[in-house]
């Protein structure tokens, strides 16, 4: 990102550079209002700003990203496989279904779950479809915002889990407000600090992911995240 970006004439990123590594995931994290979501929205091209984002091949980002939200975002009146080969149908393809019945029981949801509506399905569960459906569409690049804040600790720990096993290999743009989701995750962390933001880079414990979290010293990376994230609020 060359130059810094206004949204209603509020800065709201400072001019800088971001890399993102292919293959591995990147954590974003900042106070609220920093512009991660912001950040995010730039690489999938719903802002528009000169000379943006450029891939390291030079060809477009558009058509090799897949997007996965906070929020579910099931559409109510389809299964859960439904769900899952929903990009498929909005394109007018004809879906895979056996794919998407095998990443259904990738992310550990039955046959009988396959043909529940989002409201016979917990939280968690629903959350799992959404990865799946995030999986169906099979880009390189994945960006995640907040993907697992709305579910409980448990089952959080277990999405992470998932998602670290599923998405190896692809590149991973995810926004946190969770310093041990970042440092569990994460090949590379960036903190968006300042007025405008800027992105800072702090360094991640050794080990790939998914690091463990009992870990002492993920443990001793996290205390210190915490107090740069509590000085860039």
């Amino acid at each position: 990102m060359p130059s810094g970006l206004d949204l209603g004439g509020v800065p709201v990123l400072g001019a800088c550079r971001v890399e993102v590594p292919g293959g591995r995931v990147t954590a974003l994290l900042g106070p609220s209002g920093s512009g991660k979501s912001t950040l995010l929205r730039l690489v999938a091209g719903l802002l528009r700003m000169q000379g943006a984002v450029v891939a390291e091949d030079g060809a477009p980002l558009a058509g090799r990203i897949a997007w996965m939200a906070q929020q579910d975002l099931l559409v109510p009146w389809r299964d859960a496989l439904g769900n899952v080969t929903l990009g498929a149908h909005l394109r007018g393809e004809k879906p895979d279904e056996a794919r998407a019945r095998a990443l259904l029981d990738q992310v550990g949801l039955s046959a009988p779950d396959a043909r529940k509506t989002p409201a016979q399905l917990s939280g968690g569960m629903r959350q799992r479809v959404a990865l799946a459906r995030t999986l169906m569409e099979d880009r390189p690049v994945v960006l995640m915002d907040e993907p697992f804040s709305a579910v409980d600790a448990p089952t959080r720990h277990r999405l992470q889990e998932l998602a670290a096993r599923l998405l190896a290999g692809r590149t991973v743009l995810l926004v946190t407000h969770d310093p041990l989701e970042a440092l569990r995750l994460a090949d590379r962390i960036l903190v968006l600090t300042g007025s405008p933001a800027v992105p800072v880079e702090v360094p991640v414990p050794e080990g790939a992911p998914p690091r463990p979290a009992r870990d002492a010293a993920l443990l001793d990376a996290q205390a210190a995240l915490l107090e740069r994230l509590a000085e860039a609020a």
